[in-house]
């Protein structure tokens, strides 16, 4: 199974410190979150991976080359200057993500989890269908993304990790350009062929500096404690 990790985006809520950076070259304790994504994927087995780039993504390739001195094979699939959305930055990149296989999992660049993605590789999918990881909604996003698909009463809206399982299929139907992924994911529910989980430990969004100031605050009291 081959990973994609999400680093097209631009950043903009992270200005200044992404005027020459990708933000998933931002660092928590010390390192790139990037690198933090690519050590869970090699634990969990997982050493083909491949990153977008857009904004600066030159920066990425400089610190990662091609992924040997971390112990994988890292491939990288441009996108135009502003990128091509999410669901359209995983079209582009399809030719690399589906040589051999037909399931991959896909990872927001810009998150900070615990998330063991050695439990993605346990679930089969059909042709066509995809599983999200969810998260107890953030102060950021109260109102939640997507409800638990084995939801008889549909009521409770949970947050979109940026973490999910998709076969190759899921896509067919799209031309590529930029396409967003959210109308793609919420159709899917929709239709049936979106399957959920729901996650309970360490994420978060590393969408503001006070976000990232705060993840850092509290990576350091764990290393004291």
């Amino acid at each position: 199974m081959k990973a994609m990790i999400l680093a097209a985006g631009r950043g903009k809520r992270m200005m200044p410190l992404t005027e020459k950076l990708p933000k998933p070259m931002l660092k928590v304790h010390g390192k790139p979150l990037l690198a933090y994504h690519i050590a869970r994927l090699k634990a969990a087995g997982i050493i083909d991976i491949v990153i977008n780039l857009a904004w600066c993504g030159e920066v990425i390739i400089e610190h990662f080359a091609d992924g040997r001195d971390f112990g994988v094979n890292i491939q990288y699939c441009h996108e135009q200057a502003g990128g091509l959305e999410t669901a359209g930055g995983i079209i582009n990149a399809l030719p690399y993500l589906t040589e051999q296989y037909e399931e991959f999992i896909v990872i927001n660049g810009d998150i900070f989890t615990d998330y063991d993605v050695s439990a993605l590789k346990q679930l089969q999918l059909n042709a066509g269908e995809a599983h999200l990881v969810l998260v107890e909604n953030p102060p950021h996003n109260e109102e939640g993304d997507f409800c638990l698909a084995h939801q008889v009463v549909n009521t409770q809206k949970y947050t979109f990790s940026g973490i999910g399982l998709y076969n190759k299929g899921f896509f067919d139907e799209q031309a590529a350009g930029v396409v967003a992924l959210g109308p793609l994911l919420r159709n899917g529910l929709t239709a049936g062929v979106v399957s959920t989980e729901l996650y309970l430990g360490q994420w978060s969004d590393i969408g503001t500096p006070q976000r990232l100031l705060d993840i850092n605050a509290q990576q350091e009291l764990n290393n004291v404690g």
